[in-house]
């Protein structure tokens, strides 16, 4: 765990992160290290400081702006779709909020572990391939040093509902504010709805620096950039499924509302990532197969990033008959250096997941799982994209039924709640705004949303 109050957790970290976005920063890494591990706050204190003076080299190859309407204008032109969306997509809106329920809790229990470690305790359960929930073991096996601290109340046969997670909690949280506000839903309201909704110990890494720099004061988009050095990872992304599920088919539209919330707590590549998994699931909706989501979901990320890269690196990967190792590998070697939480690598392992799974639910979590790192997060959202391609009977009843169709969850009124609920909600609300209704709130239209 990141403590965002903590020093000896903040600076290295932002040392981090200004490494892996093009700053001189791996010698200050070293030493906030060092001085970490010594609890030399003095030492972290200056440290802090010159890692605020440092310069971004002009030979930097990236472009990856932070404010709103420059990230909407790095993206291609373009315009969604003006068809009507077909009566199925009901259906399928439902097979997304299953599958994002029922990828994450396959995936939580070894979430923050190495692809070796997973290997390992995939072999140990009898899992190798990964066929559905995962029992606790103990002891572990070796080489296998920890399991997430959730392992105890989401392992198979611990549960008898869908395990509370953050990622199922801002999907939830999503819904109530569009519930709430429409179309019209605006930063200040996702921030107002955060500190109402959501209990602080149940945010993490850029969404908990947020919340505190919501609570100290400060708004958007400082939020996003105080003592936020997890700015650039994959919390932004696992929000805005639901911006997807309330426009199918209009991935720029799920885009733009996932900009508006990803403002908040993130900052380059971690709004587009959240634009990204929008768009995608959209697209998904009303899409045939999972290619074709994800090239609609490349149109909505600026061409000279690093995440649009990594996506365009695989794509051609999978166009040129490589095999789901050789992705993998690629992930391993060329964004191995990223923090397990970071949105590039993460993102993709989910479109890995999408490309080599073959359209089965079972097959594309196994490969999410089986990649490490934010298992939980990434088979949640390959779940969540399988579901909406192919409806609810595309995840196993054998996987839905330990869940009793029920979901924990800490946001506030909706702990327990049906899933078949949350998805009929879901199309209510994609009705309204395909309707052009909105809320009757009166929060005005927000800078960049539609």
């Amino acid at each position: 765990m990141h403590d965002v109050l903590d020093p000896r957790d903040l600076v290295p970290d932002e040392a981090e992160q200004l490494v892996h976005s093009g700053f001189p920063a791996r010698d200050l890494l070293a030493e906030a290290r060092k001085a970490s591990l010594l609890s030399d706050l003095d030492t972290l204190a200056v440290i802090r400081d010159r890692l605020a003076a440092l310069q971004r080299p002009a030979t930097w190859p990236y472009d990856e702006p932070s404010a709103p309407q420059d990230v909407w204008n790095a993206i291609p032109a373009g315009a969604d779709p003006t068809t009507v969306v077909p009566e199925s997509v009901s259906a399928r809106i439902s097979g997304a909020w299953l599958g994002r329920c029922v990828g994450n809790t396959m995936g939580k229990p070894v979430e923050g572990l190495t692809p070796a470690e997973v290997g390992k305790y995939l072999e140990a359960v009898g899992q190798r391939p990964q066929t559905g929930y995962l029992p606790l073991l103990d002891p572990l096996p070796e080489g296998v040093s920890h399991l997430h601290e959730s392992a105890p109340f989401a392992s198979a046969g611990l549960f008898d509902a869908v395990p509370r997670d953050d990622d199922i909690d801002w999907t939830i949280l999503g819904l109530h504010m569009l519930e709430t506000y429409g179309s019209a839903l605006s930063t200040a309201d996702i921030a107002r709805e955060w500190l109402d909704r959501i209990p602080f110990t149940q945010t993490f890494t850029a969404e908990r620096a947020a919340y505190r720099n919501l609570v100290s004061g400060l708004k958007p988009p400082a939020t996003a950039t105080a003592n936020n050095p997890y700015r650039e990872w994959i919390g932004a992304l696992i929000r805005t499924d639901i911006y997807g599920y309330v426009h199918p088919g209009r991935p720029r539209a799920a885009a733009r509302m996932a900009l508006t919330d990803a403002v908040l707590s993130h900052t380059a590549n971690g709004i587009y990532g959240a634009m990204w998994a929008a768009a995608l699931v959209s697209e998904a909706l009303v899409a045939s197969s999972a290619p074709q989501a994800l090239e609609a979901a490349s149109q909505v990320l600026p061409r000279t990033s690093r995440l649009y890269e990594s996506q365009q690196r695989l794509l051609t990967l999978a166009d040129s008959g490589a095999a789901a190792e050789d992705a993998l590998q690629w992930i391993d070697t060329e964004l191995g250096h990223y923090n397990w939480v970071h949105t590039v690598n993460n993102a993709a392992i989910i479109t890995t997941a999408l490309l080599w799974g073959g359209g089965d639910f079972v097959r594309s979590i196994r490969l999410a799982v089986r990649a490490g790192n934010d298992t939980d997060s990434t088979a949640a959202t390959t779940g969540s994209v399988i579901g909406a391609l192919h409806g609810a009977s595309a995840v196993p009843e054998r996987l839905v039924e330990p869940t009793h169709g029920l979901v924990r969850s800490a946001v506030r009124g909706f702990d327990r709640i049906a899933v078949t609920e949350l998805a009929q909600r879901t199309d209510a609300v994609r009705r309204s705004l395909e309707s052009g209704l909105s809320s009757t709130h009166t929060t005005p239209e927000p800078e960049v949303a539609s």
